[in-house]
């Protein structure tokens, strides 16, 4: 269980360093991703990119 967590955490601090790289690959700003205020708080709900990640991390993974 601990060593899921370690991966998550791991894989989460990997994914906020490469957001400025995978911004400008246009990751962010697909259809589908959602960008709105609220209470003077932008949220950002990025559906597709979260789609798009996954696939090319199953695909890493059945490569591997």
């Amino acid at each position: 269980m601990i060593r899921w967590l370690i991966v998550v955490l791991l894989a989460l601090i990997l994914l906020n360093g490469l957001t400025p790289w995978l911004q400008k690959l246009g990751f962010g700003r697909l259809p589908g991703d959602i960008r709105f205020k609220l209470f003077g708080r932008e949220i950002f709900i990025p559906l597709t990119t979260t789609i798009i990640l996954s696939l090319v991390a199953a695909g890493i993974s059945k490569v591997l």
